[in-house]
C-alpha cells in the first residue's frame, strides 16, 4: 500500500473518473475525502468504497464549502497529502455559448481548482502534492466547443505556476492529461455500451478503446508517491496514445490517398 497512512481530497468524487481516483487512492491505503455536490451518490460510492473513504457535500463554487470541507478534513484525520482537482462542468456550446455558461464552467473547472489548492496550502507539509485533472481537449483544436478546452488549457498553466510558486515549501503540483475515458458523458453518448465506446474511441486511440478511470486512478496514485518525488510543474498524458497523433491519426498516406484522392478516368 503505497499510500498508506497518506490523506487526500478528490473533488467532483460522487460519479465517474473522480469517483474511480478516488477508489484507487483508497485500495493503495490512503484516506480518501470525497467531495461533491450530491449527497445520496456520494455516500453510496463511499460506502462502495469501505472504510477508508468518507464523502463530505462541498460546492466547490463556494469559498466557504471549500473551507468548511478543509477543515473536516484537518479534524478528521489531522493533515492533507493530497488534494485532486477533478470537479468539472462541461457545459459548453461552442462559439454559441452563453456569458453565463461560461461563468459557470470556469468558475467549477478552474476556479474551484486554485481556490480549493489555496485552502488546502496550509494544511499540506513538505512531500505533499496537488494534481490537476487536464485534458487532451485542452491541447488541441475540436469542433462545437470552446469553454471545457479552455479551461483544461488554462488548469495545464495553473498548474505550473503554482508549482513554481509551491516548489520552495517542498509540495509538488502536477496535472494528468486522459483522452477519452468511459465515464458518464462517454457512456450517454454510447448508449450505455463501452463496447460501442471502445469501437469509436479505437479511430483515434493508437491503443485501441477508450480510457477506464481506474487507469487514470493508477498514474495519478503514482503521482503522489515518493517515487515521484523529482516531479513537479508536469502534465502527464494517460490518453491512449491520443496526443502522439498528428492530423493522420496514425494511417500512412498511401492509406488515405486510396481511400480519399478523386478516382482518375
Amino acid at each position: 500500500m503505497p499510500l498508506a497512512g497518506k490523506v487526500a481530497i478528490v473533488t467532483g468524487a460522487s460519479q465517474g473518473l473522480g469517483a474511480d481516483i478516488a477508489k484507487v487512492l483508497a485500495d493503495d491505503g490512503a484516506q480518501v475525502v470525497l467531495v461533491g455536490r450530491g449527497a445520496e451518490a456520494g455516500n453510496k460510492v463511499a460506502a462502495d468504497i469501505g472504510e477508508r473513504a468518507v464523502f463530505f457535500e462541498t460546492d466547490v463554487t463556494s469559498d466557504e464549502a471549500i473551507d468548511r470541507c478543509v477543515d473536516f478534513a484537518v479534524k478528521q484525520f489531522g493533515r492533507i497529502d493530497m488534494l485532486v482537482n477533478n470537479a468539472c462542468s462541461y457545459a459548453d456550446q461552442g462559439l454559441a455559448s452563453s456569458r453565463e455558461q461560461w461563468f459557470q464552467t470556469l468558475n467549477v473547472n478552474l476556479i474551484s481548482a486554485a481556490i480549493f489548492t489555496q485552502k488546502a496550502v496550509p494544511h499540506m507539509a513538505p512531500g505533499s502534492v496537488v494534481i490537476n485533472l487536464g485534458s487532451t481537449g485542452g491541447k488541441f483544436g475540436a469542433a462545437g466547443r470552446a469553454i471545457y478546452p479552455a479551461s483544461k488549457a488554462a488548469i495545464l498553466q495553473i498548474t505550473r505556476n503554482f508549482a513554481v510558486d509551491l516548489a520552495p515549501k517542498g509540495i509538488r503540483v502536477l496535472s494528468v492529461s486522459p483522452a477519452w475515458t468511459w465515464s458518464p458523458s462517454t457512456e450517454s453518448m454510447s448508449g450505455g455500451s463501452i463496447e460501442t465506446a471502445d469501437a469509436v474511441g479505437a479511430h483515434f486511440h493508437p491503443l485501441g478503446r477508450v480510457g477506464r478511470g481506474e487507469e487514470i486512478g493508477h498514474v495519478v496514485s503514482f503521482l503522489a508517491t515518493d517515487k515521484a518525488s523529482w516531479m513537479t510543474g508536469a502534465d502527464v498524458p494517460v490518453d491512449g496514445g491520443f496526443s502522439m497523433l498528428g492530423p493522420d491519426r496514425g494511417i500512412s498516406p498511401r492509406a488515405w490517398f486510396a481511400q480519399l484522392a478523386p478516382k482518375q478516368d
